[in-house]
Order: structure tokens, then C-alpha cells, then sequence
């Protein structure tokens, strides 16, 4: 009689972790993206065109320059700008001449920090003119409008929040403002208290 050895499976899994790939692009999708589901999975298969997130107002084209090179020739540096005053709001589109190079850039640039900041970089189905401009009715990110906290790096608060403190501001300068003349008599009443005016002990007997 011949004995067989039975085999656990769970022994091998304990022993290896499947690593998701470092290329793989997120599950958004742009609402505004015109065509249907195929031509966006097609499109995101040949992209060269990469989403970048969570940058500084203040981070500079040069800055991208310099990081994102690392991962293959850059065509261009498209700048993410508020619609209303065209300054740097905080993403851009970086376009290489490859596709490899646009994953090369996920595995190895996505995650990473520029200016004290973590980047986000997602595959991107490719630039169209408009797209550089925010989408929040401040002109910025949409994510800018409604966020709570205070980041130097954004502009200080979201901009709902901004006007929040900027009220709670306006009304506390409303409650301690300086009163611009005393009333009559209560100028005699705070002298006699602090004893400016009144006779000196010494001349009252």
C-alpha cells in the first residue's frame, strides 16, 4: 500500500503575500471624460499622461522638472492653475513620450515627497485644453473648497472655512471695538477711582 502525502495550501499563502502592482492606476474616472468605458480602459492602456496630486501652491515647474525626469524624458509640464487668478492651485499633468515611462513614474515617483508634501501620481487618459484650470467655485480644487483644516502649503483654510473665520473674525472686532468717546461723567468716576485729580491726604488734614 503506497501512502499519500496530503498538501495545505494555507501553509503556502501564510508563507507568501501577493504585492499589488505599483502601476496600477487608480479606479476614478474624470466625470467630464467623453466616450464610453471601453475607449477609457483603451486609452488608459497607451497613455502617457500622468495626474499629479497634493502638490504645494508653492512647488515650481523646475521642481517637477527635476523629480519626475528621473523616470524618463518629459514632453511636457502642464501647471494646474485656479481659474480666477491663473496661479498654481495644487496638481498638473505630466506627459512623457512613453507609456512605459508614464508607469516607471507610478512605480517609483507616486508616494514620494516634494516641498514636505506626499505626491500623488495616477494615470491620466490624456491632457485637453481646460483641464489645467480648477473645477471649485473659488476657482481652485473642489477638494480646497470644503477642507477643515488649516495647510500653509494650500493657501491656509479651504475656502467655505476661510469664510467662517473671516465672519467669526469680523464679529469679534465687532464685540471689543475701541469706544471712540467716553460717555459724560464717566471720565470724573474712573479718575476719582484711580485718585488723579483728587486732594492728597497730607493737604486734607
Amino acid at each position: 500500500m503506497i501512502a499519500t502525502a496530503s498538501f495545505d495550501s494555507s501553509l503556502v499563502e501564510d508563507r507568501f503575500t501577493i504585492v499589488p502592482r505599483l502601476d496600477r492606476p487608480s479606479t476614478y474616472k474624470d466625470n467630464q471624460y467623453q466616450g464610453s468605458t471601453d475607449q477609457w480602459e483603451n486609452d488608459m492602456n497607451k497613455t502617457t499622461t500622468l495626474y499629479v496630486g497634493n502638490l504645494s501652491f508653492y512647488t515650481t515647474e523646475e521642481q517637477l522638472y527635476e523629480l519626475f525626469s528621473k523616470a524618463g524624458e518629459i514632453k511636457r509640464i502642464i501647471m494646474g492653475l485656479s481659474r480666477n487668478t491663473k496661479t498654481p492651485c495644487g496638481f498638473c499633468f505630466v506627459e512623457y513620450y512613453t507609456h512605459e515611462n508614464a508607469l516607471e513614474c507610478m512605480k517609483y515617483v507616486n508616494g514620494t515627497k516634494l516641498d514636505e508634501r506626499i505626491i500623488r501620481t495616477d494615470l491620466d487618459p490624456g491632457f485637453k485644453e481646460g483641464r489645467q484650470f480648477g473645477r471649485g467655485r473659488s476657482g481652485g480644487q473642489v477638494r480646497d473648497e470644503y477642507r477643515q483644516e488649516y495647510d500653509e502649503a494650500r493657501g491656509g483654510w479651504g475656502h467655505m472655512r476661510a469664510k467662517q473665520e473671516e465672519e467669526r473674525k469680523r464679529q469679534q472686532d465687532e464685540s471689543y471695538e475701541a469706544i471712540a468717546t467716553v460717555p459724560a461723567g464717566a471720565e470724573l468716576q474712573i479718575n476719582s477711582r484711580l485718585g488723579i485729580g483728587s486732594p492728597s491726604r497730607e493737604g486734607s488734614y
